[in-house]
């Protein structure tokens, strides 16, 4: 019988254990399908976030290092420097990396480090109860903004591609969604391409995945993919920022 489908090789046979509808799962094949495609198996170093994807050590078939809230690109920066040979990837999410971790992303874009970042925007903390992330919509309600997000209170949500693009260092950036095949296909491309920059020597790239968090939302799994691809992509418009 022929074989149609299979899991990647650059995944471990153990469960996710993400909420059902979350979009981490897909990231996760896409990532570990991009890292197998481009021969990368047994050369590769993963940074886990803290965050929804704290346990992402488990997940991939590589050498994986855990680091503290917001730090993966520089726990990326020295691994890379360490060993440039690998392959080296920080999978992060929007409070990891566009909060706590602001500064650690913008220099290491800045300087141009010759690693791939796997940015999950979900505009919300998912792990620590639902709170306002940076990336929250205005208007979106969370636990800590129960009328919504208000921009007189709260400023408006950070769009990270958008500034890294202001940057010299970064050659390549792009958002993409997780919301339906199409677009799934599309972050595929954009994934297996920031690793092939890297392989190439040729400096920062990050893909952002717009993604989705149906308990923290309160939404079904399908309301939640509609709300990403009707209104997540207003505030985070999809498309290539930078390409070098």
């Amino acid at each position: 019988m022929a074989v149609v489908f299979k899991k990647s090789n650059m995944l471990t046979d153990v469960p996710f254990h993400y909420c059902p509808g979350c979009s981490h799962g897909i990231a996760h094949r896409l990532v570990a399908e991009a890292l197998e495609e481009i021969s990368a198996e047994g050369n590769v170093i993963g940074i886990a976030p803290v965050g929804c994807a704290v346990f992402a050590y488990n997940y991939f078939n590589c050498d994986m290092q855990q680091v503290a809230h917001g730090r993966a690109p520089a726990a990326a920066t020295g691994a890379k420097r360490t060993h440039p040979e690998k392959i080296v990837f920080a999978y992060q999410g929007d409070g990891d990396l566009a909060s706590i971790g602001t500064a650690e992303i913008i220099h290491a874009a800045a300087r141009g480090e010759n690693i791939t970042v796997i940015f999950i925007n979900n505009a919300i903390y998912g792990m620590t109860g639902g709170q306002m992330a940076p990336t929250t919509l205005i208007g979106q309600k969370s636990t800590t903004s129960q009328a919504g997000r208000n921009v007189a209170l709260n400023g408006n949500p950070i769009r990270v591609c958008e500034m890294l693009a202001t940057l010299d260092g970064p050659v390549y950036l792009e958002r993409v969604a997780l919301c339906d095949p199409q677009s799934v296909m599309k972050a595929k491309k954009a994934t297996r391409k920031a690793f092939e920059n890297q392989k190439s020597g040729k400096g920062f790239s990050l893909v952002e995945m717009l993604s989705t968090c149906p308990t923290n939302w309160g939404m079904t799994a399908v309301d939640s993919a509609a709300f990403v691809k009707n209104e997540m992509t207003k505030i985070f418009p999809l498309g290539v920022f930078k390409d070098i």
